[in-house]
């Protein structure tokens, strides 16, 4: 009887110890935050995912009166910044900013160092970033629908420039060439510069980059715009058509740009950093400054439509890049 007491003792301790922990972890996350917040951006300063962060970041830290400190982590196509955030601790204080590079760089490794999937809560969906069609000026072609009959007259004839294999200006080409049954070669090059030179002098025929990369291309230049990835039309390039308009809507894709954090974050932090970001974003002058980046502010940022676009751009790129033989190295 005295062993069995003391076992009803120790339990009734141990419910009460239990108990205790479970009150100071609603009431640490009721207080939160109680000290600064990290937020991990996969890419270099003043890159489009950079400059919108900011954005939000400045925001967040008016609004809850502890600073958000931007980290750059830039290198292996996302792979580090992104690997920071998945190996983290799930308690709020770092986030990250997370594109469609997230995704596809861990996609091109044999021991990739976190699983897009499994290793992340998403937060809010910042924005999606439409693409361009860029054309040189030797293509001798008025509009997109006549440079998807030339192009298909002359299979493996021209060639598309990106920024590396893998990236999102190799990527998005790629699908726009399946939707409109061209065939052509991929030329990656190691610097933007690099490419317009060799548009220019139309030894490359066309590219696909996205929009705050491809409109310095085509202002006031002999390289044009022939249509946008994007849903609707680009307030950028306002007369410019959608792949949609001109028959291919199987080309439509953008660049999403969103905040996540760790896996096993507790659902009532989700809720209050999504409610911030999702603040930050209706303020008046984002709008503003995000169209600098060639973005627009989300309208549904909710974790759900965020976590659905997440699963079908995994979906979308898993089964592509064995197709044009990106294969895990």
């Amino acid at each position: 009887m005295k062993h069995t007491g003391s076992v009803q003792r120790m339990a009734r301790v141990a419910c009460i110890a239990a108990g205790l922990m479970s009150a100071g972890h609603v009431m640490a996350q009721a207080s939160f935050p109680v000290r600064p917040i990290r937020m991990v951006v996969p890419g270099s300063p003043a890159t489009g995912m950079d400059n919108m962060g900011r954005v939000v970041a400045r925001a967040m830290t008016e609004a809850l009166r502890q600073q958000v400190v931007v980290d750059n982590r830039a290198g292996a196509g996302s792979l580090i910044g992104s690997g920071i955030v998945a190996t983290s601790a799930p308690d709020g204080y770092t986030i990250g900013i997370a594109s469609t590079s997230t995704i596809v760089a861990p996609l091109l490794q044999l021991k990739p160092p976190y699983d897009p999937i499994k290793d992340f809560v998403p937060i809010a969906l910042l924005s999606s970033i439409t693409s361009v069609l860029v054309v040189a000026p030797g293509v001798p072609v008025k509009n997109a629908r006549e440079f998807v009959e030339y192009a298909r007259a002359r299979p493996g004839q021209l060639n598309f420039a990106s920024i590396g294999s893998g990236s999102a200006a190799h990527l998005t080409p790629e699908l726009f060439n399946r939707a409109a049954g061209i065939k052509a070669v991929h030329v990656p090059f190691k610097s933007v510069s690099d490419v317009v030179t060799e548009m220019r002098a139309s030894r490359v025929h066309y590219l696909m980059f996205i929009s705050p990369a491809a409109l310095p291309m085509v202002t006031d230049s002999p390289l044009r715009a022939m249509a946008v990835t994007s849903l609707k039309r680009f307030a950028g390039l306002p007369d410019v058509p959608t792949v949609s308009e001109i028959g291919l809507k199987n080309a439509e894709v953008d660049t999403m740009i969103g905040v996540i954090g760790p896996r096993g974050m507790p659902a009532s932090l989700v809720k209050r950093l999504h409610a911030e970001i999702a603040a930050a974003l209706k303020a008046p002058d984002t709008a503003t400054q995000f169209a600098r980046y060639g973005g627009e502010p989300a309208v549904d940022t909710t974790p759900e439509k965020f976590a659905a676009q997440w699963q079908a751009e995994y979906h979308l790129y898993r089964a592509l890049l064995p197709e044009i033989g990106l294969k895990p190295q």
